[in-house]
């Protein structure tokens, strides 16, 4: 038979297969095990736990431990046994049916059928003897002594458990209510918990199997519960379970984080395009990859987020059950989830990911949990550079807005509502900007329409978002195309409508973000497709080709002049996906599917580090202006507080920018946020100078020469 396989139903008997293994046990307690198969044996316990009688294996194998050890002891009191057990009863009985692991159980067995009285109170008296000899001043084998301890210390004899802790405070206190003076109370209890708590609080944390962790990991909120009253009673208690629980909640985090470290740098390297290209030419021209699927980043966000909220969700319910919503205990789970979603620098992509994808259509049910994700203590509450998350979050905000995936303008304004009360009504302004936008260029639209009834309307129907570029983030300002001609009739056709309505404003067309709805014949069958505005500049190209034409890469870069990397991207949709509109010859993928690469990341981290400087310099302007002279550690500190709620700043960027308002004589320009409104100043002079004692700084008033503002609400230039 077969390693690992089963016996049938018909061959198999409970009781002659335990009647086999019983009677190799026993000559393997007796090490008469040379004749023996282990491999028959482990075959042996496999069958009988995969037909049911993991009960009659568990319950026999304690037994004859039992009888074993009773053997032992009766004969020399030989202190061990054998493990020769199979993982199986552990794998799969033990924890289906909550009873301690053979392992374990053996521990069991050999307390009480070993260490039991008087041997227990033998081997205790003896420790405590030779204890007292040597203090006498005789010598001893301190060895023998340690190792005895070691023993029943493995075997958690000794050691105080809660349990009789509790009984043993409470026994006192019954002892001195009945027959003990009441001035004894006080200073009994004060020698117990100097004995049996403070000086065993880090043990009790620490024990292996019954300390803090493997309490939180099996939800034994009883002894959870027990625990935190005990502590409580002591001085150092809380302080020790508050930094216990801290370290436990940082160590899951951080095994969380790891994952997804590991799991994406093993991705980034599949990814890489050289890599994919070689490996397609090995699987005979077939295109490998996530064709169709989710990208992987966008998978590890969503795993991330939900790891990560399932923890807090386990140490809310600690809390609020086992530790009576305890202060501290709160504080201190705050300050360790704080630390493990900081620890992840991609936390503010993978927050807006997670958010991007429970807002799209088609996810009213995950929508609905991401309500009470809200409204419980949400992931981004812990989010220290909350400015990194506004930008993913506006371009993900935008991409639904303009694709319509949103699965309602409801769900999409109620959690800008959260938004606005954990950040404020400034880290909300742009994103309410774009519904803005989005609103009055339904009303112009209607206007357009209507005004077509009247002239002769394009060949093709478009409808069009006017977006205010301060409002919307610009990433894709540079990806322009030559549209076909016509396309270009009905472009113009509406930029002299809006024109005609608003004068002294500029339209920029931004087909990268655009999408339409073609409908393509493909021999004697039509198909109805969405693809995005460069697509169908692409697919235009083929419409007269002939049947055994075609066009090269650059043949459809240079009539496009679409960027390559934009370009790239959307022929690989066009010929690479599941559904191919386009054949590629070569076959293959050349660009790999992701959220964001590399260098967008790294470009937006640039962006978010400039911004980061001028609000910094700002801040520190408006502060000196108010306090007109400060040190300079006062001044650090301030920035900082007043700058917390976006993103927390480096001391060493606010010196450098400390250092930039101090040089003399210097044309600079100062981008001020204030409200909607930027603001650019010419100066001539510094904002600050250092005092004598190189150690504060005073604020100096300016003079500019003129300034000027960009007014996001009208849209217009405007010279003051």
């Amino acid at each position: 038979m077969p390693r690992n396989q089963p016996a049938s139903t018909d061959e198999f008997s409970p009781e002659d297969t335990w009647n086999r293994l019983s009677k190799n046990i026993r000559e393997i307690h007796m090490h008469n095990a040379s004749f023996l198969s282990f491999e028959e044996n482990y075959r042996y316990a496999y069958n009988m736990v995969m037909y049911k009688s993991g009960s009659m294996l568990y319950n026999g194998v304690c037994d004859l431990v039992a009888e074993n050890v009773d053997r032992l002891a009766e004969e020399d009191i030989i202190s061990s046994f054998p493990k020769g057990t199979s993982g199986d009863p552990d794998r799969v009985y033990t924890k289906a049916n909550n009873v301690p692991e053979i392992w374990d159980a053996g521990l069991d067995i050999f307390l009480k059928h070993i260490i039991r009285p008087p041997i227990q109170d033998h081997i205790l008296s003896a420790i405590v003897t030779l204890i007292q000899i040597e203090r006498d001043g005789y010598v001893i084998s301190r060895s023998a002594v340690k190792e005895c301890v070691d023993v029943l210390l493995q075997l958690h004899l000794g050691q105080p458990d809660q349990e009789t802790v509790e009984v043993r405070f409470q026994a006192e206190k019954s002892r001195t209510d009945h027959y003990l003076h009441s001035q004894t109370g006080t200073p009994l209890r004060k020698i117990l918990e100097e004995h049996l708590l403070i000086d065993n609080l880090s043990t009790v944390i620490e024990m292996p199997n019954s300390g803090l962790d493997p309490m939180i990991d099996l939800d034994k909120i009883e002894d959870l519960n027990r625990l935190y009253r005990l502590f409580e009673t002591v001085s150092p208690g809380l302080p020790t379970l508050r930094r216990a629980l801290k370290a436990s909640v940082l160590r899951r985090g951080k095994e969380i984080n790891q994952v997804s470290a590991c799991t994406e740098s093993g991705e980034a390297t599949d990814a890489d395009p050289d890599k994919a290209e070689t490996e397609t030419g090995k699987v005979n021209g077939k295109a490998k990859g996530r064709v169709g699927g989710q990208p992987q980043t966008l998978i590890l966000a969503l795993k991330w987020v939900q790891d990560i909220l399932e923890l807090k969700d386990k140490f809310d319910r600690l809390e609020k059950e086992a530790f009576l919503c305890n202060r501290e205990i709160e504080s201190a789970l705050h300050e360790a989830f704080e630390d493990v979603v900081n620890l992840n620098d991609k936390a503010p992509e993978f927050i807006s990911l997670f958010i991007d994808e429970n807002l799209k259509k088609g996810l009213k049910g995950m929508w609905r949990s991401t309500l009470s994700w809200t409204r419980r203590s949400p992931v981004f509450r812990y989010l220290t550079e909350k400015d990194a998350f506004e930008r993913y979050y506006k371009s993900h905000l935008a991409k639904r807005l303009l694709y319509g995936r949103s699965v309602s303008d409801d769900a999409e304004r109620g959690m800008l509502a959260k938004l606005k009360i954990e950040c404020g009504y400034q880290f909300t302004q742009k994103l309410e900007g774009m519904f803005q936008d989005m609103k009055i260029s339904s009303d112009t639209m209607q206007a357009y329409r209507k005004h077509l009834e009247n002239t002769t309307a394009p060949a093709i129907e478009i409808s069009v978002t006017v977006m205010t570029s301060t409002f919307w983030p610009m990433t894709h300002s540079g990806a322009t195309c030559v549209l076909p001609e016509i396309l270009t009739k009905s472009s113009k056709s509406f930029e002299q409508f809006y024109l005609s309505r608003h004068s002294g404003r500029r339209l920029k067309w931004q087909p990268s973000l655009g999408n339409v709805d073609v409908r393509v014949k493909f021999k004697a069958r039509k198909h109805d497709l969405n693809v995005s505005t460069f697509g169908l500049v692409i697919l235009l190209l083929f419409e007269n080709l002939g049947g055994n034409e075609f066009l090269t890469y650059e043949e459809i870069q240079s009539t496009t002049m679409i960027p390559h990397v934009d370009l790239k991207r959307h022929l690989q949709s066009l010929a690479c996906a599941k559904y191919k509109i386009l054949k590629k010859h070569p076959p293959g993928r050349d660009v790999s599917a992701k959220v964001e690469t590399m260098e967008e990341r790294k470009e937006t981290r640039e962006r978010i580090d400039e911004e980061r400087h001028y609000q910094i310099e700002a801040c520190i302007v408006r502060v000196m202006k108010d306090r007109k002279h400060m040190t300079h550690n006062d001044l650090v500190i301030e920035v900082t507080r007043q700058l917390a709620s976006r993103f927390q700043p480096n001391p060493q960027g606010i010196k450098k920018c400390m250092e930039n308002l101090i040089d003399v004589s210097r044309t600079t320009d100062i981008a001020i946020h204030a409200a909607a409104t930027y603001f650019l100043f010419y100066l001539q002079r510094e904002y600050l100078e250092r005092c004598e004692d190189r150690k504060s700084y005073n604020y100096l008033p300016q003079y500019p020469l003129f300034h000027r503002g960009f007014d996001q609400t009208l849209g217009t230039l405007t010279k003051y």
